[in-house]
């Protein structure tokens, strides 16, 4: 069968991906076997892949795939989120661009467009995770107001409701001007702003007086209903009972008294605006003070505001200072660098704002949730996230539910216009409850973290809150609770800790066992990558020009659990050279010719090395993967392949060139060495799936399902011989002496050298390997030291290398001086720390016996080196 010269990666992707969907390897079904789950957190239906999902997705494809090696009944379910805000307002851009206003349109109407959009749109994102290789079960793929999954949202809403956990009232909320929309704390982004402290006059009524307000929102001081100082501050003692012009407005407001002032920030004097802060609210409603919301719900100033009517917030902003200025009523400006909150979707400044909405109360709710982490019934990785964890759900706050937009599940609540409310799943059963026809439902829907909450319950069973967990179906009894969970921290308390809240409630058990938390993916400047840096690379042109091997490879090598992740394009650059050699080892390998030629003593030593190195780093790998090492599960994995079989097993096992010709290779060693490939492409398939399918079956015929996706994870067949691997250690130091010798002499890889080994030994197993190696002519041993040769020691053992050319003392005298210095002052460092009695007594026994260690062997070193030198 005639190999291509270089890897095809287009053509590998395209061929095996549909094979492995044409033979059903990534489809899941109950059964008797273990079962091993992962949900993916499911992207927008308004997303394209993005580098994090990139990140996310491999590494979910490479637990999932490992699972299914090891005789898991592996299911990895996709799906979509509905992302009421961000399609919305996908979806009002498109209409305005064909001069159509959301306003124009019926609610039925609009969302007709936007289910159209979803359908044409929706599933890019899922496509695109096909091109990175993602073995997702796509016959479970489940989008999040699919309509059994919405009826559960809606069932969700009722019992909760029903339970006292559910209501609705006015509470101060984050709102997106843009959006139009209540968002929560967790969709708010803070960024750091330059903006101005102005420090406002307010006239004493009936007096000459002014007391002086600082504030950074001037447009909002026709909402003033007091200004508020300590009672402790005897700058003001003198005012109580007073009242206080607001300016612009000329309204008459009390001067109230609060130990919520701090008397030392500012002027000590607040002042107090209940429908534009969430203090000012709590301070209004203490003192029972009147609210005045100042600006509309689109962020422009409200007739309530009684000036500037009309104008946009920030415009207003600008123009009220230059007003205040003009009348003598700003006594400074300062310009100061604040923290200001932007709605994650929309980009528009938040405004607090007094709102309507739905609420569920998340006091006792969340307890089953902050438990399941403290006790570590679910683990979080790395571990550094639980105190965040616990900080969040200890101080946790209700939870906004409800949301003033169209696309999303609707809030089953219903009014009959005379302040009486119902809450129910039909239109027929409101108007029974409420006992009128005239009923109309809540205009809201539900925040979309309330759909995807349940998304580890839904996916298998929409009906397990409807029948509860004793009724629940085949598939939620058999894949639930899920194994790993792979996502952002930025989500770990408002998608997280939710759907552990949610699993609690529904089902008593948690919704998975292990949340691997991803850092961030930056660019290596630090900025995190985004499409207003320009600083992102498109992850399917990096597919495209590295192969989807090579990019999943370079998005690992340097992606440690919960650490961001400082991206660049050579690293997916090294992932294809990674594919590039093994490829090039397989060609190497299928080019040998196997003749009746007995088996070489230098094979047989590397065959028995490279067993035993393969079961040392195969316990190293399973123990990477135990603890989601998962960068370090690769870099062992990489290393094994590029070092270990590449760069010294195949070196030592390549048949001689005589005369021009490759000579055959025995048997043993061939078969020997494909079974080592074999075993080297299941441990490489999770990361690079397509090359080590790819080279699967050119290595032999195979059936139609005896494919690398569903081989059996390697096992260690041997115990361990440390002795072996020590020693072969020391081999491959000295084959690279040897090597470093050629290379300062200048002498030709070609020419062959002796060896000698200064010892009582004869001969050792690997003797015949070191001389294929190094390209020696003999490997030889001697009690006594060697006249007029390089010399040189690995450990405790002196070699020597007797060289045609004769020796520079002067040369060799220098050499061997300053490695006499460097050896004295390892030495030194050595014996200051043995000497350390701290360290002596807090270190770990091994640790001790390390450096004691160190010690001798550098002793002996050095009375060697210094033998040398009186000899020359």
């Amino acid at each position: 069968m005639e190999i291509e010269k270089t890897y095809n990666s287009a053509k590998a992707e395209k061929t095996w991906y549909q094979y492995w969907l044409d033979k059903k390897f990534f489809k899941s079904t109950p059964d008797h076997r273990i079962p091993y789950t992962i949900v993916i957190p499911p992207p927008n239906v308004t997303g394209v892949l993005h580098m994090g999902h990139m990140l996310n997705n491999t590494i979910q494809d490479v637990l999932i795939r490992r699972a299914r090696m090891l005789g898991f009944n592996a299911c990895w379910v996709p799906g979509t989120d509905h992302a009421s805000i961000a399609t919305e307002a996908k979806v009002v851009a498109l209409l305005k661009e064909k001069g159509i206003n959301k306003t124009d349109l019926s609610r039925e109407d609009f969302l007709k467009h936007a289910w159209d959009w979803k359908e044409k749109y929706g599933g890019i994102i899922l496509e695109q995770l096909k091109k990175l290789g993602a073995s997702c079960d796509w016959d479970r793929t489940k989008f999040t107001m699919q309509e059994d999954m919405s009826k559960s949202v809606i069932e969700v809403f009722i019992d909760l409701y029903n339970k006292g956990q559910i209501y609705r009232g006015v509470r101060m909320v984050n709102w997106d001007p843009q959006g139009l929309t209540a968002v929560s704390d967790e969709e708010v982004i803070h960024k750091e702003a330059t903006g101005k402290l102005v420090y406002v006059k307010y006239k004493i009524e009936n007096s000459t007086e002014f007391i002086t307000v600082a504030t950074t929102r001037p447009e909002t001081i026709m909402g003033d209903t007091a200004v508020c100082v300590n009672p402790n501050d005897e700058r003001y003692m003198h005012l109580k009972g007073k009242y206080v012009i607001v300016p612009v407005v000329n309204r008459t407001v009390p001067i109230i008294f609060d130990e919520y002032v701090d008397a030392a920030f500012g002027t000590g004097a607040l002042k107090v605006t209940p429908a534009h802060d969430i203090n000012d609210f709590n301070l209004g409603q203490k003192h029972k003070l009147p609210t005045i919301d100042a600006l509309t719900q689109d962020g422009k100033i409200s007739e309530a505001a009684g000036a500037y009517v009309g104008m946009d917030r920030f415009a207003c902003r600008k123009q009220i200072i230059i007003d205040l200025t003009e009348q003598g009523l700003v006594e400074k400006v300062e310009e100061i660098k604040n923290k200001v909150g932007y709605s994650e979707r929309t980009n528009a400044v938040i405004e607090p704002r007094l709102s309507m909405q739905w609420f569920l109360k998340m006091d006792t709710i969340s307890k089953p949730a902050l438990d399941a982490v403290v006790n570590g019934e679910v683990k979080l990785i790395p571990e550094k996230f639980i105190n965040t964890y616990k900080h969040w759900m200890e101080n946790v706050h209700d939870w906004c539910i409800s949301r003033q937009l169209w696309w999303g599940q609707r809030i089953p609540a219903w009014y009959d216009g005379k302040g009486n409310t119902v809450v129910a799943k039909t239109k027929e059963e409101a108007v029974k409850l409420l006992n009128t026809n005239d009923v109309k439902q809540d205009e809201d829907v539900l925040d979309t973290w309330f759909s995807s909450w349940l998304w580890p319950l839904t996916v298998f069973d929409p009906k397990i809150v409807q029948n509860g967990w004793d009724k629940a179906n085949e598939d939620l009894k058999y894949y639930y609770p899920t194994n790993d969970l792979v996502t952002a921290p930025e989500i770990l308390f408002f998608w997280v800790a939710r759907m552990i809240i949610a699993g609690k409630e529904y089902t008593g058990q948690k919704p998975f066992s292990n949340v691997y938390l991803t850092g961030i993916v930056r660019d290596k400047q630090g900025r995190k990558m985004s499409k207003s840096l320009g600083n992102s690379p498109d992850p399917l042109e990096l597919i495209e020009k590295y192969g989807a091997d090579g990019v999943r490879v370079g998005m690992l090598l340097c992606s440690p659990a919960g650490n961001d992740l400082m991206f660049d394009e050579s690293y997916c650059e090294q992932g294809r050279n990674f594919a590039n050699k093994v490829w090039n080892a397989f060609r190497l390998i299928k080019g040998f010719e196997v003749g009746n030629v007995e088996q070489p003593q230098s094979s047989k030593a590397a065959g028995t090395w490279f067993e035993n190195k393969l079961s040392e780093q195969l316990e190293i790998i399973n123990e990477h993967y135990s603890k989601y090492r998962m960068s370090d599960a690769l870099m062992a994995t990489y290393k094994l392949v590029w070092d270990d079989f590449c760069a010294w097993y195949l070196e030592a096992i390549k048949p001689d060139f005589i005369d021009g010709k490759a000579q055959p290779i025995d048997k043993i060693t061939y078969e020997a060495t494909l079974g080592y490939l074999e075993s080297l492409l299941k441990i490489m398939h999770p990361w690079m799936p397509f090359i080590t399918e790819e080279i699967w079956h050119l290595i032999k015929e195979r059936g139609e399902k005896e494919c690398v996706i569903v081989a059996e994870w390697p096992k260690q067949e041997q115990e361990l011989d440390i002795k072996q691997l020590a020693e072969f250690e020391v081999s491959k130091e000295l084959v690279a002496m040897v090597r470093n010798v050629r290379a300062q002499k200048q002498i030709s890889p070609k020419e062959k050298l002796e060896v000698i080994e200064k010892s009582e030994a004869t001969r050792s197993y690997f003797d015949a390997a070191i001389i294929k190696l190094a390209n020696l002519s003999a490997f030889n041993y001697t009690k006594d030291q060697v006249e007029g040769a390089f010399s040189f020691q690995i450990k405790t053992t002196e070699f020597y290398i007797p060289l045609a050319q004769s020796l520079n003392k002067e040369e060799e005298i220098v050499r061997l001086t300053k490695e006499l210095d460097y050896n004295k002052g390892f030495l030194k460092s050595v014996e200051i720390k043995l000497s350390n009695e701290k360290f002596v007594s807090n270190a770990k026994p091994e640790v001790i016996e390390a450096e004691r260690k160190k010690q001798s062997d550098t002793l002996s070193k050095i009375k060697t080196v210094e033998e040398q030198l009186k000899a020359l």
